[in-house]
This record gives C-alpha cells, sequence and structure tokens, in this order.
C-alpha cells in the first residue's frame, strides 16, 4: 500500500509553478520590501502570524518572501467542493474551523493541529492569520485563540523542538490599486516555551490570553497602526498630510541616514499617531480640533476625487510637466500595450462586478494575469510569427510581454496626474492641510 503524500512534502508540479506565480506576484506590485528576515529563528518550528487586509494576495506575499516552501491554512467553508479541496491541498492550504461555524465543528480541527504538528516536525513554516478575517484598514482586528491552541497542542507534541510565533505585518501602498506597493516586516519572535515555563501556574485559557497580548504588541509593532475606532479615517488622513515633512526630518538625523523610504514611512506614521494620541490626553481640545480638520480634509478629497498619494507625495509642477512629456513620448507603445490587453482588462472588469469586496479586487487582477495573460501572448505570438519575418516577430513579442502591467502603470499615472491638477486648484483643501501641518509640525 503506497504511503499517503504529506501536504508538506515535496511536489515537482507545483515548485515548477512556484518560479512562475512568484514571478507574476512581484510584478504585481511597483515596489517590494522585506525587512527582519534576522528575526526568524533558524533552531526549530516556525510558524508566521501576518495580518490580514489583501485577502488571497497576503499569503502570496508570504509565500513569495523566500523560495522556501510553507503551508497555510484558510476558513474551513471553501473546502465543501470536493475539487476545490483537492486543489488547496496542492496548493498546501488546510483547513480550519472558526467559532463562528460552531462548537461541533471546531472540534475537527483536532485533525488539523495533528498535520499542522506534523508539518512543523518536518521544520516547514506554517501560515495562519491570527485575525481570522480581513479588513482594508492599516489596523488589528481582535486576534483569535485559534493560532494559540495549534502552538500549545504542537508544542506538547514535540517537546524536544522549539517553536516559534513569529509576527509579520504587511502594508500595501493602496488596499485596493492593482500595481501599488508592499511591504513586509517580520517581528521578533515569541518562543512557546517559554511562554508555557513562565506561566506554569497560569490556566489554558489565562496563558492563551497572555500569548494573544504579547502577540498582538508583537504585530503593532511591525505595522503601520492606527487604532481603529471613530478617528481611523482622521487620524489617516492627518498622518498623510504630514508624511514627507516627516520623511525630510527623520532623513536629517545620523540614526535615519541611511534607512530606505519605505522603512521611514512606516516610522513617519506611526510618529503621527503617537503625536495624535498624546495630544488627546494632554491637550484635548487641540486634538479635538486636529480630528475635526482630519474629517474635513477626507470628506473633501474624497468628494473631489483626489487620491490619498497627491497629498503623501506632493509632486511639484516641475515632476508633473516631466511625467507628462515622458507619457507623450512613450504614447505609440503604451497605446498597442493597452489595445492588447484590452481583451483581459474588460474580462478582469466584469469579474470585479461580482465581487461586492473591493479587498478581493487585486486577487482578481492578479489571477488575470497569472492564468489569461500567457493565453493571449501565445495567441499574439501566432499571429505576429505568421504574418511578420521573425526577426521582427521575436522582438514584438518580447516588448508585449510586460503589456498589462505598462497599462496599469500608464492609466495609474495619468489618474495621479488628474488628482494632482486637482488638488493644486483645491484652495479650500490645501488650507485645511496648512492648518494640520501647523498643529501637529
Amino acid at each position: 500500500m503506497a504511503k499517503q503524500k504529506k501536504i508538506q512534502d515535496r511536489d515537482r508540479l507545483y515548485n515548477f509553478l512556484r518560479y512562475y506565480v512568484d514571478c507574476v506576484i512581484k510584478l504585481s506590485y511597483r515596489k517590494t520590501r522585506q525587512t527582519g528576515r534576522e528575526n526568524i529563528p533558524n533552531d526549530g518550528a516556525v510558524i508566521f502570524a501576518p495580518n490580514h487586509t489583501g485577502t488571497l494576495m497576503d499569503a502570496l506575499v508570504i509565500l513569495a518572501s523566500d523560495k522556501k516552501p510553507k503551508v497555510f491554512v484558510a476558513r474551513a467553508d471553501i473546502f465543501k467542493n470536493p475539487t476545490l479541496a483537492k486543489v488547496f491541498r496542492f496548493l498546501k492550504i488546510m483547513p480550519i474551523m472558526r467559532m463562528r461555524d460552531g462548537f461541533d465543528e471546531v472540534k475537527k480541527n483536532n485533525r488539523t493541529i495533528e498535520q499542522a504538528t506534523d508539518v512543523l516536525k518536518d521544520k516547514v513554516p506554517f501560515c495562519i492569520f491570527p485575525e481570522g478575517t480581513h479588513q482594508t484598514k492599516y489596523s488589528l482586528q481582535p486576534i483569535s485563540k485559534g493560532i494559540f491552541r495549534i502552538a500549545l497542542q504542537a508544542q506538547e507534541l514535540m517537546p524536544d523542538m522549539p517553536l516559534y510565533i513569529v509576527p509579520v505585518g504587511i502594508r500595501y501602498g493602496n488596499f485596493w490599486r492593482y500595481r501599488s506597493t508592499t511591504y513586509m516586516q517580520f517581528g521578533k519572535a515569541l518562543k512557546i516555551s517559554d511562554f508555557i515555563e513562565q506561566n506554569s501556574d497560569k490556566s489554558a485559557p489565562e496563558l492563551m490570553n497572555i500569548m494573544r497580548s504579547a502577540l498582538e504588541e508583537g504585530m503593532k509593532e511591525t505595522l503601520y497602526y492606527i487604532p481603529n475606532d471613530e478617528n481611523y479615517n482622521a487620524t489617516h488622513e492627518i498622518c498623510a498630510t504630514v508624511a514627507k515633512k516627516r520623511l525630510v526630518a527623520l532623513k536629517e538625523k545620523a540614526e535615519y541616514a541611511k534607512s530606505h523610504v519605505m522603512d521611514l514611512q512606516t516610522v513617519a506614521n506611526n510618529n503621527t499617531v503617537k503625536q495624535i494620541n498624546e495630544l488627546k490626553e494632554n491637550n484635548p481640545e487641540v486634538a479635538e480640533k486636529l480630528i475635526a480638520l482630519g474629517n474635513k480634509a477626507a470628506k473633501i478629497r474624497k468628494n473631489s476625487k483626489i487620491s490619498l498619494n497627491s497629498v503623501v507625495s506632493a509632486r511639484g509642477v516641475l515632476c508633473n510637466v516631466l511625467k507628462s512629456l515622458l507619457l507623450l513620448l512613450t504614447l505609440p507603445y503604451t497605446v498597442v500595450a493597452g489595445i492588447c490587453a484590452l481583451p483581459s482588462t474588460l474580462l478582469c472588469n466584469s469579474l470585479l462586478k461580482k465581487f461586492k469586496d473591493k479587498a478581493f479586487h487585486n486577487s482578481v487582477r492578479m489571477m488575470i494575469n497569472l492564468l489569461v495573460w500567457p493565453l493571449l501572448m501565445i495567441i499574439y505570438a501566432v499571429i505576429a510569427y505568421i504574418f511578420l519575418p521573425w526577426q521582427w516577430a521575436l522582438p514584438l513579442t518580447l516588448l508585449l510581454l510586460p503589456a498589462p502591467y505598462v497599462a496599469h502603470d500608464v492609466f495609474r499615472a495619468v489618474r495621479l496626474l488628474a488628482s494632482d491638477c486637482r488638488l493644486r486648484r483645491n484652495k479650500q483643501l490645501k488650507e485645511i492641510y496648512r492648518e494640520i501641518k501647523e498643529i501637529l509640525l
């Protein structure tokens, strides 16, 4: 009788496809950066605990962070279809029940925990999103106890192997725009055996609460974190307003002089959030005025169809003129690229209408480029080689390869140029931003 293949075992087809999938994931973002890899322990098993804002993209960004295999968990209801269940297993995704599925269903997680322990024994990283569900905010939802149940039972079943939970912060430049930026930070690892030894007198629920507090703090340290309260939108607007000046100020400090700009963005925004919270405690009247300005600015900006990117970047007239000239110079190529990408664009737009939750939109766009664009390229290449000499067909085919990504970037550039112009003409909004800066800077 053949031995049943484990979910973490090597699979030639999976490994072959990984190269292509990782490439498409990286092309889905204009800029990617990760820091803190030195915090991932090498002496034991690791459970990654990322925040959850981008649906499928979160898992794929984690997967593409290095070449190592990883096993994920997802909510059990998506495994009900037998065919999909086989696909998910091939993709190294295991089902997990949630409390909302009912207590009887949660009991079935024992099988998942056994499988997870087997994965960890083989030192294959295991990834679980501790929030349980996604939200498109720079914040955190309550952390469920599922990750700690798995960690504690896994540690009990492998007492001789160190087990760690590594908090991971994923930050997207924009939650809904394709070809945005992604920034990932690995936080300080939490060693499970240390929690068990230091809290030997505590009950299991008490121990899990202690671990939950530690993980929550660890995750916040890896994020641009805004408390998810009634002031969230105002705080986010205020952070964007002063972001550029804060970045310049940080760069002037010796400790940050050589830091990457994406590292400093997180520091700058968290410093602003901290300053707002201090104002709430020490000077509530000023804080109330500041929050009111933030809410007013956000409302005017959205009604005026001005991108927050225009506020953050504060591009000058000369910069926009040069970008416009570049767009004009490359217009012949971008028009051809846009036309060639049109079938996949139309299909994508049709599918997006079926998803009310915009958090899924980038996942859909990525899947279209992953599956549909290669088929279109084969058709275009065949047509090119039929009607043109190979000396022309080959370079034309190569030039068309990045067409969907070029089309997205051109659309983004045009959209931001229009947004910058609207901001420049909006005197009321600029005056509000000036008042915000006077309070904070």
